[in-house]
């Protein structure tokens, strides 16, 4: 059964591998070696399949300094068709819609195969930022191009606990079209808990069945990963930084932190019937934090969280 018919089925024990497209000045040959690399790394782990982030400049969000500077990346959709042939598994291909007009994201939508693609609709990062398609319109867009495809909505816990209002976000999304939504990078265990309890009993006062969520899981191995991740708006819980910060091996130590925070969230779920799965990311191009993610995802695989 492929991930589009999983989702579909609300099923349990879903595992995504997200990887960010390389930078647009790559070339097409060095494009290509790092995609058959990146395939090379999955073959032996039994992802159902593969996300392709669309990285937008945030700076409007945040106005403090980037711990890592904004480099523009090649197109997901673009690098998926030229580069990703080898790549036999489904993709989720994330689309910041405000970066595209409504006449391409058309022409996207309606060339996909949904046995194949699936895609995440992104919003601006601010209220404020000029876009060419508002989240609204391009939810539209799918309704009436692609309905087959597999839609997915980005869920973020931190937001949960400023607003406390996520879990409405999630439902409104859901009767837009939404069938799952992935997680920004979980370290704060307990709002994303909050949040698919909230998003969980909303959905049974509005009558509807919840539909997966993935968490975001990323090992990370300086502490200038770590204040990117909290530049992104990741909420790391003081007392797990102060482990990563005092460890003379902060990879080693986030990649637990993961398998921890792996099992307390499964085994929140399983008890409160929340169809859920688990995405790993590395947002460090070092290979050692790569191949930890990877070792990762293969240890979420092949071994039971409870």
């Amino acid at each position: 059964m492929g991930l589009a018919d999983r989702i579909a089925g609300r099923e349990d024990g879903l595992l995504l591998f997200s990887i960010t497209p390389p930078r647009r000045s790559t070339s097409p040959e060095e494009a290509q070696r790092i995609a058959d690399v990146t395939i090379e790394r999955l073959h032996t782990v039994d992802v159902d399949g593969l996300i392709l982030y669309d990285i937008d400049d945030e700076s409007d969000r945040n106005p403090t300094e980037r711990p890592f500077p904004y480099l523009p990346t090649k197109d997901p959709a673009a690098f998926y068709e030229q580069h990703l042939g080898g790549w036999d598994k489904p993709v989720v291909v994330y689309r910041c819609v405000g970066k595209y007009d409504e006449a391409e994201l058309t022409d996207w939508l309606s060339a996909q195969d949904p046995a194949k693609v699936l895609t995440t609709f992104v919003g601006a990062s601010t209220g404020g930022k000029e876009c060419r398609t508002d989240l609204p319109s391009a939810q539209k867009l799918w309704h009436e191009v692609a309905p087959e495809m597999r839609m997915g909505g980005v869920a973020i816990p931190e937001r949960h606990s400023r607003s406390g209002s996520e879990h409405s976000r999630l439902v409104r999304k859901q009767q837009a079209g939404s069938s799952f939504f992935v997680t920004q990078v979980v370290y704060d265990t307990s709002a994303a808990k909050s949040m698919v309890s909230d998003y969980f009993y909303a959905c049974e006062d509005a009558g509807l069945k919840p539909v997966p969520v993935i968490f975001t899981l990323s090992v990370v191995g300086s502490m200038k990963t770590v204040e990117f991740l909290e530049w992104l708006g990741v909420d790391v819980p003081r007392w797990v930084r102060n482990d990563l910060s005092h460890t003379p091996d902060p990879l080693a130590t986030s990649y637990d932190q993961c398998i921890l925070a792996a099992r307390e969230l499964t085994s929140f779920c399983e008890q409160l019937g929340m169809p859920h799965g688990f995405n790993v990311e590395s947002v460090s191009i070092r290979k050692a934090e790569i191949e930890a993610s990877v070792r990762l995802a293969s240890h979420l695989r092949t071994r039971r969280l409870r």
